[in-house]
């Protein structure tokens, strides 16, 4: 019991107006605490990023405003205020972590495939590469001749900035000048020396040399006479003459039709992205325009690519397949050999085994591409003793020789990744069969090999779906040749459906471009890939059961 003084005393000092009042409990503030936001360095360097980040999502939302691309204008507009919410308020602390990486995935991954998957349901491609006003414009610029009676006009090719140029003095010796984007204008400034302009303030005279070096940039220059692409444009042959040109044909907007001035045929649009005429007979340039399920169609039922298409999806399944069985194995069994601890040396070995690996693999393709050349390759000349073995152009060894070099690039990953697996396996297990009286090889069979499968199975997963778009060995390698000889179109026995994929979008240069057909392919790619790892990661539960 407490004594009567005591509490009396806490009595009074209990109830005492001058003593400090009781502690409330819960939440109290700190007097001395300051309620303002620290702008410390931490904040000022937060500052500084955010502004370089709004500048750069300033310039996205702006340039995707001017070419009218609403679509990426709402999703950067929409980063640009979750980025400046998330890191400028203090209530949500774990998206400053997530929020880069959802952007990332948005951007690079989301917008990606949903990007592929629209174009694979248009007739983007040669021709048909922009949109109907753009395909107007296109087919009056290309479309010009020489206006009768026109005069010859003195001509100085100009630049500004690096964008070619014309400067023509015209019949009342006025000076005009311009580019392609920019029509020509009245210089009044300009010096004209002989008749010819010498010197044009904001531009810069090319000189001969120059125009020497930039010939075909010169003559298929066109500079616009006016906004209105009617009036025409100056074209020059020589650069020192220009004449002007018009359209033969006439874009009627009312009607939204095309009447070539010359034969009086009128062209009208039709469902395909083109101008056609009564004939049948169409005009070079079209636009874009949905086509529902033609590509698909036209993939597997369109003879130029059906047949191509199942030989190459076939090899695609036996390269990916077989670069992941050849190179597991082979990793395996050396991981097994240089984990034993009775090999001296192991860790040199281990360290030659790996260099392959540290080659980037472009470069190693590119490599036993000049070694596997059948006259001058070090493999038939210095290893066979002169030999002319045609390794890369004949079918069959072609696509030995990628399953061959493919090997040598995979087998060290295997190789590190079977040797962590193995070294991270249970010495008790090992131990307790050995006890219940199992052998090597029943060990190996129902111990070791299983739960080395637990740890390997994802990754062979991927290694697979590395190998079924493993692009760059193909291209370094063989090119995807050599080429089918009764197919119509770039296509080789060593194509693999991304191989595929790249020959017909056309962007290694050649004059077809499908991007329609090339996304379409894609997306049954990514069908391929994506179902096969889903089931193949479903399988692995089994050995999950087992661990």
């Amino acid at each position: 019991m407490s004594s009567p003084q005591v509490t009396s005393a806490a009595t009074t000092a209990g109830s005492s107006g001058d003593d400090v009042p009781p502690r409330r409990r819960g939440r109290t503030s700190r007097p001395d605490a300051s309620h303002a936001r620290s702008y410390g360095p931490g904040f000022i360097a937060k500052l500084v990023l955010m502004a370089v980040v709004d500048a750069l999502g300033v310039y996205v939302v702006w340039s995707a405003w001017t070419q009218d691309s609403y679509g990426i204008l709402a999703v950067s507009l929409a980063l640009l205020v979750a980025a400046n919410w998330v890191y400028f308020t203090r209530r949500a602390l774990a998206l400053k972590y997530i929020l880069p990486g959802l952007g990332f995935l948005l951007v690079f991954q989301i917008f990606v495939v949903a990007y592929t998957g629209y174009v694979a349901f248009t007739n983007y491609g040669t021709g048909h590469n922009g949109t109907k006003d753009q395909a107007v414009e296109a087919l009056l610029v290309q479309n010009e001749r020489r206006v009768e009676g026109s005069p010859s006009l003195p001509l100085t090719v100009v630049e500004d900035g690096g964008t070619l140029g014309f400067a023509v003095v015209g019949e009342d010796g006025a000076v005009t000048a311009g580019t392609a984007e920019q029509p020509l204008s009245a210089q009044d400034d300009a010096t004209v020396q002989d008749g010819r302009a010498t010197e044009v303030p904001g531009y810069a005279v090319v000189d001969r040399e120059q125009i020497l070096e930039r010939q075909d940039e010169v003559t298929d220059l066109r500079v616009p006479v006016s906004d209105d692409p009617e009036d025409g444009s100056i074209r020059t042959t020589d650069a020192r003459t220009g004449y002007v040109y018009t359209s033969v044909l006439e874009y009627d907007a009312a009607s939204d039709t095309i009447t070539d001035t010359s034969t009086g045929v009128t062209y009208t649009p039709n469902d395909d992205g083109q101008f056609e005429a009564a004939d049948g007979s169409t005009l070079a340039v079209g636009w874009r325009v949905p086509v529902g399920f033609d590509n698909f169609v036209t993939a597997f039922s369109d003879g130029r690519y059906a047949q191509p298409f199942l030989k190459i999806l076939v090899w695609t399944f036996v390269f990916a397949i077989g670069s992941v069985v050849t190179t597991f194995l082979l990793g395996l069994f050396l991981a097994i050999v240089f984990n034993d601890t009775r090999l001296r040396g192991r860790r040199v070995y281990r360290t030659l085994m790996i260099l392959p690996y540290a080659v980037p693999g472009f470069l190693a393709a590119l490599l036993w591409s000049g070694l596997l050349n059948t006259r001058f390759g070090y493999v038939n000349q210095v290893l066979l003793g002169g030999a002319e073995i045609p390794w890369l152009t004949d079918p069959f060894l072609a696509k030995l020789s990628v399953l061959a070099v493919n090997l040598w690039l995979g087998f060290p990953y295997m190789f590190l990744i079977c040797t962590g697996a193995l070294q991270s396996l249970p010495s008790d297990v090992m131990e307790a069969a050995r006890i219940d009286g199992a052998g090597r090889w029943r060990t190996w069979r129902s111990i070791t090999l299983p739960l080395l499968l637990v740890a390997t199975a994802p990754l062979l997963i991927s290694s697979f779906a590395f190998n079924f778009n493993n692009f760059t060995l193909i291209y370094m390698l063989t090119g995807g040749g050599p080429r089918f000889a009764d197919a119509s179109v770039p296509l080789g026995h060593t194509d693999i459906l991304i191989s595929m994929v790249y020959s017909i979008s056309g962007v290694d240069g050649s004059a077809t471009k499908d991007f329609g057909l090339a996304s379409a392919l894609s997306i049954v790619i990514f069908v391929i890939v994506g179902g096969i790892s889903a089931l193949a990661f479903r399988s692995t539960r089994k050995f999950e059961e087992i661990n």
